[in-house]
């Protein structure tokens, strides 16, 4: 009976630990995806603000074939004075998966995006960006980013 009760413990003990485990990997893949959202709302709101904390202090931006540093050089001299070029910036056929590992979350995004500029002129491109993020103390943080783009049919 002893030898009962104990492996029924053992089997309840590892069904409570799978459980927790997959809310855990549930909890951070949301998590990630929250962050990367919270980078494109940004774009999409055309605002740089609050975006440097979505990153490490030692990100690396890279852009169609361009490393663009870290996260405040990329906003100082590249996407901050773009946006201001912009009366909208839009993302359609939004989609992300993200894969666990440990403290890194590796996420790709796909979308088709839609830039208005301030002179009415449009520009529709299909977009793809993989993200490496880190889980900090602060939460999970984007370490590195690459996107690129090509013109939408």
């Amino acid at each position: 009976m002893k030898i009962q009760i104990k492996k029924t413990a053992f089997i309840f003990s590892l069904l409570i630990a799978i459980v927790i485990k997959g809310y855990s990997q549930t909890s951070d893949t949301d998590a990630v995806k929250k962050v990367l959202n919270s980078y494109k709302s940004s774009i999409e709101n055309l605002s740089v603000s609050g975006i440097s904390e979505l990153f490490v202090k030692n990100s690396e931006i890279v852009e169609s074939g361009s490393v663009e540093g870290t996260i405040d050089t990329y906003l100082e001299h590249h996407l901050g004075p773009e946006l201001k070029e912009f009366k909208s910036f839009k993302f359609n056929d939004y989609t992300v998966k993200v894969e666990l590992d440990g403290n890194f979350a590796f996420g790709t995004e796909k979308y088709v995006y839609v830039i208005t500029l301030r002179d009415g002129r449009e520009i529709k491109k299909r977009g793809v960006a993989t993200s490496v993020l880190e889980k900090t103390q602060q939460g999970w943080k984007i370490k590195s980013t690459h996107s690129s783009s090509r013109n939408a049919k």
